[in-house]
Order: C-alpha cells, then structure tokens, then sequence
C-alpha cells in the first residue's frame, strides 16, 4: 500500500517524527517565562547541548545536496561549495568568543551599541530578513525535490509534452558524450538547440508524481508550530534528536552505493580520473585553487554576520561552552561532509549524465538504492537536518525584528505584547521561505548568493571588533553601495529585458579545445581506446563556453539559429565593475571569473571602510571604552559577577588597553592566551586531519 506515492511504512515513520517534534515543542513551552528564555534559553545551555545545537544549526540537507549536485557535475573539486567552510572553522574560536562577550541579543544590537546607530541596527535586520526567506526558501526545496525522486511518474502515464522532454534530454546527452570526438554540422545545430532548451529548464530526465508546493507548506507548519511554542529551548532540544537523524542521512547511502558500484575499485573504473582532483584542474574544473581560495576569503568576511551566530553564542553558559559547543559541532559536520563528498562521485558512477537537475540527486540515489523503511528514515534525516537549521533561525529572525525594528518604533509596550509579535514574526519568517523556493528552482543559484550578500555587513562586524578607528558615516557608505553592487543590480538586471539583450553584457569566453591525460574507465576498455582500466591514455575534453556577465546565456528561441540571445540567472555586477578599468574576460575560463567574482566581494567592502573612515569623525572615546571593555571581559560564573566585571573594564580602559599586542594603537588585539594557543591552533589541526581524511577517501581502490 501507498500514500502520496510512499510505502505506508515510510509514511508512517515520517508522521511519527513530525508528532514528536510538536511533543517536544509543547514540552519546551512550559519552559519559558521570559523573553530571555525564549529567545536565548535563559543562556543556560551546557557544553552538550551546545555542541548539538552548533551541529544541528549548522547542517543542512540543502549543503548536502549542493555539494554532490556540484561533485556530480564537476568532479570531487566541486565540494568546495560547501566545504571551503573547512578552512574557516578556526576562525569560530574568536568570533564566538566576541559573540558571548559582547552580552547582547541579536546582532543588530550591535549597531545600535558599537556605532550609536539605530539606523543601521534596523538595516541589518531588514537585510537579514529577507536573507531567511532565501535561506528558508532552500531548505523547502531540498525537502521538495527530493520526494519529487523518490515519487517519479511512470512512462506510460507521460503525457505528449513530458514524452517529449525526456527524449529529448537523452538526445542531448548523447551528443554531449561525442563532444571531445567531433559533431557534425547537423548534429552541433541540433546540439546547440538542446543545450539552450536545456539552459532554460525544458528538459527532464523524469517526470514526478508530486507537487512540491505541499511539501513546503506542511514543512513550514510544522517547524513554525513548535519553535512558536518552545522557542530557542525547543530548537536546542530538538537539535539532539535532529543530531543523531543527520547522521543516519549521512551515512545510510554509502555502503549500499559502494555495493552497487562494485566497491571503491569499481568506483574509480566508472569515474574519470580528473574527477578525483581535490583542488580542481583549471581545464577541468569550475573550481581550480584560486577559485577556492576566493571563496574562503568571501566567506570568512561573512561568517560573522550570521544573525543565528549571536543566539547559539549567547545561549551557552560560559564562553567556553561556547566556543567549544561551537568548534566541536563544526568539526563534527566537517567529517561527515567528506560521506556527502563520497556520495557525489557514486552519483557520477552511477547514473553519469542520465539527470536534468542534479539537486535531484539525493532523492534518487534513495530511491535506487535503500528500501521501504529506510526510505523513510533518510526522508526524517534530510527533514531533521533542515528543521534543526530553521528552528535555530526563525528564533533569531524574530529576536532581529522585535529588538531593532519593532522597540524602537513601539518603546514601553509589555513582555506580553512583544512576545506575541515576535511570534508572529518568527511563524512569518518560516512561511515566507515557501515563497522563494516557488520562484527560484536551483539550489546551488541561492548557496552563490549566500557567499557574497553577508560580507556586505561581514566586514563592519570584524573590523568593529578590533579597530577602534571604524566610523559610523564609512559603516553606512559602506553597506549602502556594497548593497547596490551585491543585490540590487543583479537583482534589477536580471530582470530588465534591456540588460538582458545588450549585446555587451552577452559576452561569452571562448571555447577550448584540449587534450587531457587521464586513467582509463571501463568504457574507454570497452570502446577500444585502452586494453586495461587505469591505463593512462590521452583523451579530447573541451571547455564549452561561459557567459561572463550573467549566470547564463541562450538563444530566446533555442530551435531558431537566428534567434537573439539572452541573459539567464544572476547578472554578476562585480565582474561589470572591474569591466570597467579596461578587463577583458572573454580569455578566461569560469573558474576564473568565479575567482575575480568572490575576491572582489571579501575585498571591496575592506577598502571601502578604511578610506572613508580615515576621513570621518569617530564614535565617541567614552562608548568606545565601554564597548571593548565588555568585549575583552571574559563572561563570568553568575550574571552578578560579570556586570561587576564589565563596569570595571569600562572604567578602566588603561588596564584594558595593557592587554593588547600594540597599547597605544587603535587595533583592538588582545594577546593570546595559553586557551587560545589551544583552541586555534588545535582547531588547524583538526583541519589537517580532516583534509588526510579526505585525501584516503579519495585515493582508495
């Protein structure tokens, strides 16, 4: 028997695990009495529920799914969507310390304290919320796409059009196969049609049985149910059960995978060799080490400016709780990324080209290879790991809105009163996802756009940290053309039909034919062009050309050879503006224009804020000593302490300043502790082994 296209069993599991979730959220309820309690857990949570609360907070199913769609396309190198992150994890070491520190409740307060600007704490706010419909709007579509595999439509039940569509898809995958061979002149034109139509979304490799709208509406009520009534308790609580499903979803793929293949030897006989380059070859792949290291830089400029950062720092006891809740729960993701990484290339042995979408790919890997019930454990584990994710946020969202958007325009209204709307609020930002994950349909588009848009506040948060000489005028002329850059004119060009037709902003690099050398497959045995697999034999590979300016660019009309073409996807305004000093980018490759593309986002913002802070007037020296004297004051044992503690840093900034590397700068850099020695550089440990790790996953046969 089935429901909505499930095995009962499956069905049922899934209802069990939503039912419990609620269970949970009622038993949070009865926990909260005050604000403080609902939006930061009485900042009371231990080391335990600390490391699953950064765990689960952290971990996706959406990073998941992006991951082995960009494996699955590009090769092992395209794991560096996700796992760039890697190399950032020590850097939580401080920013959770600042976080913990600085005793405030959202980030936007922040603002309002380090730069006497409720302007820009209201700004943040804004600009985060409509970050949490994106974010929310990924994790719905996860959720969607993968019961759309795991419910697909027979053949015979196609209709006309959906026949059509999956033909032509396998048409096209023929041709692309006989690329590096040579095309006809028929069969290039034919080719090019199909790659346009494929461009624009009008091929399937299947048709689904399921409407994904539903999935994102149940999925949004029932997280929005029990974080309205349990708050940030109910998300850590809940994060504990989510904790352990996350990893049943990591790990429940591989050994049936490997079993399918024929085991790692099998593995590297079905999947070309480049595939297994860990930092990407420049012909290659989309990802060649400066492309990674961009991404780095961009995303370390915005890590701090994750709203949810300042609720699971400020939730935790101790700052050492804290840090340790943090880094360990980070690290512990790390590891099992290197099983989501180990998905992707089973993906590439076992289905090759055969999918239109790749965000497709976890929910068909599932169902080819697990079975009834275990079905419906992965569908609870990928559930879990976006729950965990949404519950965690919508609590911040809500804290955002309530403390610098809705107070300072409604002061003295009662506990009651703004409690209820920051439920609402909080219900709103969980709902509103639903709509993004309607209009956007790649989920790997919204993970670039998480890249870039933090570091539009990224940079302000760091520096205001530790240069005392950061000025309110550079933070607003800062934020404000950062914004326009970032998000307005991608935004705006991408849908004007004028920037879409200019010729000049359809300008494309130039293909590239190349010869790579590269081990055997099985195919290539069985074809004649090796007598063994892991032959070394040299193959024809061409670079097909990338649009420079937007996402994408395809004929209007992919069956006219005539027909204009057009822009697709986001228009990238940081490769216009250095456009404009004379660069010339049709001689690049993507993993070039990827890497100019996130250097200029980490840098830029930097540039911006120094200059025009060297020529504007300061914050004040007396709220200057206040901030980082709370800032280097370690949290203490009981709230009686530590604001003893803090009013005596305030009011003796001499001391203070003595604890710093240069006294009489306006660097704000504490020397470091024997605890910091440990944490930090055993945090870069923890990264070497994390990459051995990888680099045996990769290397066995």
């Amino acid at each position: 028997m089935t429901i909505f296209g499930l095995h009962w069993l499956d069905f049922a599991i899934i209802v069990i695990y939503l039912l419990a979730m609620l269970a949970m959220g009622r038993w949070a309820q009865r926990r909260n009495k005050t604000r403080d309690d609902f939006y930061l857990a009485g900042r009371k949570l231990g080391k335990f529920t600390q490391f699953f609360l950064n765990f689960g907070a952290s971990t996706n199913a959406d990073q998941a799914v992006a991951l082995t769609r960009e494996i699955y396309r590009t090769g092992i190198g395209g794991m560096w969507i996700q796992y760039l992150v890697l190399f950032l994890t020590p850097f939580y070491w401080f920013s959770t310390a600042f976080l913990r520190r600085s005793r405030l409740t959202t980030l936007g307060d922040f603002y309002a304290e380090r730069f006497q600007s409720k302007l820009l704490a209201a700004a943040f706010a804004v600009f985060t919320l409509v970050m949490a419909f994106i974010g929310g709007g990924v994790s719905y579509m996860v959720a969607g796409k993968t019961t759309q595999a795991l419910t697909p439509k027979p053949e015979a039940e196609y209709s006309l059009a959906e026949r059509e569509s999956v033909a032509q898809f396998r048409e096209f995958q023929d041709l692309r196969k006989q690329l590096g061979s040579g095309l006809t002149d028929e069969q290039a034109a034919r080719y090019q049609e199909l790659n346009d139509r494929n461009t624009k979304g009008e091929l399937k490799s299947f048709i689904s049985h399921t409407d994904p709208r539903l999935i994102y509406i149940i999925f949004a009520v029932v997280v929005s149910a029990y974080t309205v009534m349990g708050g940030f308790i109910a998300a850590a609580m809940t994060d504990i059960v989510q904790g352990f499903l996350i990893v049943v979803f990591s790990l429940m793929l591989i050994p049936l995978g490997l079993s399918r293949v024929g085991g790692f030897a099998g593995l590297h006989a079905k999947v070309p060799d480049f595939m297994f380059n860990l930092f990407g070859s420049v012909t290659t792949s989309e990802y060649a080490w400066y492309t990674i290291l961009a991404m780095i830089l961009a995303n370390l400029v915005s890590i701090i400016a994750s709203a949810p950062g300042m609720q699971t720092a400020g939730s935790a006891k101790t700052e050492n709780s804290a840090r340790f809740g943090m880094i360990m729960g980070m690290f512990f993701k790390r590891f099992l990324m290197i099983f989501w990484a180990l998905a992707g290339l089973l993906a590439v042995a076992l289905f090759g080209g055969r999918l239109h979408d790749p965000d497709l790919i976890w929910g068909l890997m599932t169902r080819e290879l697990l079975f009834p019930s275990a079905i419906g454990l992965m569908m609870v584990g990928i559930l879990a790991a976006n729950m965990s994710t949404l519950s965690a946020n919508a609590v911040s969202y809500s804290a955002l809105f309530l403390h610098n958007i809705y107070q300072p325009i409604l002061p003295r209204q009662s506990e009651r009163h703004y409690m209820s709307v920051g439920k609402i609020v909080l219900a709103l930002s969980l709902i509103g996802g639903v709509g993004t994950a309607m209009f956007i349909d790649n989920i790997l588009y919204l993970f670039q756009y998480f890249i870039s848009l933090p570091a539009i506040f990224g940079a302000s948060i760091w520096l205001g940290f530790i240069w005392r000489r950061l000025t309110k005028p550079a933070v607003i002329a800062q934020v404000f053309v950062c914004l326009a850059i970032y998000a307005v004119v991608p935004n705006v060009f991408q849908s004007w039909t004028w920037a879409r037709t200019n010729p000049a902003f359809l300008t494309e690099t130039r293909p590239q034919a190349v010869i790579i050398t590269t081990g055997a497959l099985s195919e290539d045995v069985a074809s004649g062009r090796a007598d063994k697999v892991g032959q070394s034999i040299r193959k024809p590979h061409v670079i097909e050309p990338a649009a420079v300016f937007f996402e994408k660019v395809a004929r209007r009309d992919p069956a006219d050879p005539a027909s204009p073409k057009i822009g697709i996807g986001r228009f990238n305004a940081e490769i216009w503006v250095m456009s404009w000093l004379g660069i010339d980018f049709r001689g690049w490759t993507k993993a070039q224009l990827s890497a100019a593309r996130f250097g200029f986002d980490a840098l830029f913002p930097f540039l911006l804020l120094f200059l025009i802070s060297l020529v504007t007037k300061p914050v004040p020296k007396k709220v200057l000593d206040r901030f980082f004297g709370k800032i280097h004051t370690p949290v203490q044992p009981t709230p009686e302490a530590d604001a003893l503690a803090v009013e005596a840093a305030a009011n003796e900034p001499e001391r203070i300043a003595r604890l710093k590397v240069r006294p009489k700068s306006s660097w704000e850099i504490l020397k470091p502790t024997r605890m910091d020695v440990i944490g930090f550089g055993g945090s870069w440990l923890m990264v070497g082994v994390i990459i051995l790790l990888l680099w045996v996953m990769v290397n066995i046969r």
